[in-house]
């Protein structure tokens, strides 16, 4: 007798698995907001070297997405996924025990390398083991896991830190991803059949490809318009909520409105909640309804307006910067629907190209964004240090948020392109 009696069952254990690796992985990507000024104090950086600690993360789990594709399709996700999380885990015990700024970059790279598998595996999983018609709902829910790491990584992890020291709590992360490492490679299966169970139903054969057909499929998604407006639009989207959760969003309340850094990370915990709230109601939203671009125009819409609230006022009041928050998390949403619509357009078997190299462009914006950001606060810096840590000027945040807008307005601008090219949806 099977576990749990049907794959339609069992496939939630093994998911659930694959998604307490990307819960930790976006705890390491999104905690140097609340680790910004214990990391500026402990390498002595500016905000431009912060950003770079912060976005070589980013850099590598960028350069990595075509490659997992690759791996996913090849290899499978369950080893893929494996040996990722013992990767990120040794990386978070290396930043850990960092005693130089280069240290630090090296085992943040780590990091990166390892956790950058991850997303793309479970995609993988999901297209052997649910419908299309589940699909996007279920990038929405991993989409949500994302939002409850980025939680994890807001007050939890500043009461941590505040407890137990920077260096003792990643070092914990660390042993936990190597425990649940050892749970992925023992438990997860690629594809129902080698889990001993019948193909679910309405969900089409997803052989490993050969390196000839790799290469093909690498070339027909490189190919296609839709894939390229779409990476533009995740650039900027996802690129957006890493910098502003992942390390921006926590000194600017803290600064501009003089609060401590524990009270400021409740309104990153707030993005992170519209995260866990907005994409997966969009993806089941879209399932249901078979809309896909006329849902990202509408939210890349609000989306638009809830930065540029923040970058017209610049200090509104703390309700509103909370309500900016939420809603910038809960309508990256609608640009999650993207996943969906590359996956659609390629065959299901190589699934893992097509979403890597999507996946690829969104973290680049993570790595650009957060760095182009730190130059433009250095320029408005007051010369004043607080215990270490450079202190900017609120036009400065301004600024910043004006860039985040500009880059949002240029996502939607994508998203309209995109529902004109496709036609309908």
């Amino acid at each position: 007798m099977q576990p749990f009696g049907s794959p339609r069952r069992y496939r939630w254990l093994l998911w659930g698995l694959l998604g307490l690796v990307f819960l930790l992985v976006n705890v390491y990507r999104l905690s140097t907001a609340v680790l910004a000024e214990e990391l500026m104090a402990a390498f002595r950086t500016t905000g431009a070297r912060l950003g770079t600690l912060h976005a070589v993360f980013f850099y590598v789990y960028a350069a990595m997405q075509i490659p997992t594709g690759l791996l996913a399709d090849r290899v499978g996700p369950r080893r893929t996924a494996a040996a990722g999380a013992v990767v990120m885990s040794v990386g978070a015990l290396w930043f850990s025990l960092a005693g130089s700024y280069w240290t630090a970059i090296a085992g943040r790279g780590l990091i990166g390398l390892g956790g950058s598998v991850v997303f793309v595996c479970i995609l993988r999983f999901c297209a052997s083991w649910y419908r299309a018609d589940e699909f996007a709902t279920m990038s929405g829910l991993t989409f949500a896991v994302s939002g409850i790491g980025g939680v994890l990584a807001t007050t939890p992890l500043a009461l941590a830190v505040g407890a137990a020291g920077w260096r003792t709590t990643i070092a914990a992360l660390g042993a936990v991803g190597l425990a649940v490492a050892v749970l992925v490679a023992l438990v997860v299966r690629d594809s129902p059949e080698r889990a001993g169970f019948e193909p679910v139903e309405g969900v089409p054969d997803q052989p490993s490809l050969t390196l000839a057909e790799l290469r093909a499929s690498l070339a027909a998604v490189l190919g296609d318009r839709v894939v390229w407006a779409v990476s533009a639009m995740l650039f900027c989207a996802t690129g957006i909520n890493l910098t502003l959760f992942g390390l921006w969003g926590v000194p600017y309340v803290a600064q501009t409105y003089d609060v401590s850094v524990t009270y400021a990370s409740t309104f990153t915990l707030a993005g992170s909640v519209g995260l866990v709230v907005g994409p997966p109601a969009l993806g089941w939203l879209s399932d249901r309804t078979g809309e896909r671009t006329s849902l990202m125009i509408v939210g890349g819409g609000c989306y638009v307006l809830a930065l540029g609230t923040i970058a017209a006022v610049g200090n509104p009041p703390l309700p509103v910067v909370a309500a900016v928050f939420f809603l910038t998390g809960s309508f990256l949403g609608a640009f999650v629907l993207s996943y969906a619509v590359v996956k659609d357009r390629h065959p299901a078997s190589a699934s893992g190209v097509s979403t890597g190299t999507i996946n690829g462009a969104a973290f680049l914006g993570g790595s650009t964004l957060p760095t182009l950001m730190g130059f433009v606060l250095d320029s408005y810096w007051t010369g004043e240090l607080v215990g270490g840590v450079r202190v900017y000027t609120a036009t400065g945040y301004r600024m910043a948020f004006a860039i985040a807008t500009l880059a949002a307005a240029v996502a939607l601008a994508c998203a309209l392109w995109l529902h004109r090219w496709t036609g309908s949806d």
